[in-house]
C-alpha cells in the first residue's frame, strides 16, 4: 500500500509540472508572436539601411570619418547576445560553445575583449577562459532602441579611439519558432559590398554636405543593426522556449502514462494478493 502512494504522489508531481510547463509554452507562444511582428518590421529598414551605408562608405574617403578608416588596434570585441532567463533549450549554450570555439580557432593568439548581454551567458563564461569586458544584465525588461545604441557606443567609442581593431556581434538569428541561427556579424569597421560594379557610374548629391550626411548614417546605422541584433535574439529565444516547453509537456505526458500502468500493475497486484489470502483463510476453517 506504501509503495501505491508513492506513486499516487509521483504522478501528482509530475502533473503539477506538467500544468506549469503548458502555461509557459502559451505564454511563450503569446510573446512568441509580438516579438516575430518586431522583427519582421525591423528587417527591411535594418537591411536596407546597412547596404546603403555600406555603399557610401565604400565611395567615401577613409579619412573624412574615423569609423571609415580600417581598424588599427589590436584588440577584438565581441558583442555576446544571450538571455536573462532560462528554461529555453540549447539557446544559451549554442552562444557560449560558439564563443569558445571562435576564441580557440578563429581569433586564436588574438586578444579578444567581450561584451556579453544577459544574466545566463554571463554565468556561463565567467567560468570559461576568456576575458568580459563588461555586461549588460536586465536589458530586455527595459528594452527600447536608445538600450541598444547604449551598448554599441560603448564599444564603438573603443575603435574610434583606435583601441580595438574590429567588432563583432554573436547572436542568435531568428528563422523560424522552431529554428534559430547563431550568426556572427562584423559592425566594424565599414567594408564596401563585393557587388559595386554596377553602381561605380551613380553620383550622390549630398545636401547639406557629406561629411554630415556620413556621421549621421554611420552612427544610425549601428544602433538600427543593434537594435534589430536585439530583436532577432527575443524571437529566438521565445521561439526556443516555447519549443522547450512543449517537449518538456509531451515527456510529462510520458511520464505519467508509464507511472499510471505501472500504478494500476502495483494495485492490480495488491488485489491479487489480497484475494488469495481471503481464499487460503476461508480453506483453512
Amino acid at each position: 500500500m506504501a509503495n501505491l502512494q508513492v506513486i499516487r504522489r509521483r504522478i501528482s508531481s509530475v502533473k503539477s509540472t506538467q500544468k506549469i510547463t503548458r502555461a509557459m509554452k502559451m505564454v511563450a507562444a503569446a510573446k512568441l508572436r509580438r516579438a516575430q511582428e518586431a522583427i519582421m518590421h525591423a528587417r527591411p529598414y535594418a537591411y536596407h539601411m546597412r547596404d546603403l551605408t555600406n555603399r557610401l562608405a565604400g565611395r567615401a574617403d577613409p579619412e573624412s570619418h574615423p569609423l571609415l578608416s580600417p581598424g588599427i588596434g589590436e584588440k577584438i570585441g565581441i558583442v555576446v547576445v544571450t538571455s536573462d532567463r532560462g528554461l529555453c533549450g540549447s539557446f544559451n549554450t549554442n552562444i557560449v560553445n560558439e564563443t569558445m570555439r571562435l576564441l580557440r580557432e578563429r581569433f586564436q593568439g588574438r586578444q579578444v575583449e567581450l561584451t556579453v548581454i544577459g544574466r545566463k551567458g554571463l554565468d556561463a563564461l565567467r567560468r570559461r577562459p576568456c576575458t568580459i569586458r563588461t555586461n549588460h544584465v536586465g536589458v530586455y525588461d527595459r528594452f527600447s532602441i536608445n538600450a541598444a545604441s547604449r551598448i554599441i557606443d560603448d564599444v564603438v567609442a573603443e575603435f574610434t579611439k583606435g583601441e580595438m581593431g574590429e567588432i563583432y556581434c554573436l547572436y542568435n538569428e531568428f528563422k523560424s519558432a522552431i529554428a534559430q541561427r547563431v550568426a556572427l556579424e562584423k559592425v566594424l569597421p565599414y567594408e564596401a559590398p563585393e557587388q559595386q560594379a554596377a553602381e561605380t557610374e551613380i553620383n550622390y548629391i549630398y545636401e547639406p554636405n557629406e561629411r554630415k550626411i556620413l556621421f549621421a548614417l554611420l552612427v544610425q546605422n549601428i544602433h538600427v543593426q543593434m537594435y534589430r541584433i536585439l530583436l532577432e535574439s527575443m524571437a529566438s529565444e521565445q521561439g526556443a522556449r516555447m519549443t522547450a516547453m512543449d517537449s518538456a509537456t509531451n515527456n510529462a505526458g510520458d511520464v505519467i502514462e508509464r507511472l499510471s500502468l505501472k500504478y494500476n500493475r502495483a494495485r492490480q497486484d495488491a488485489i491479487t494478493r489480497e484475494v488469495i489470502e481471503v481464499v487460503s483463510g476461508a480453506q483453512a476453517l
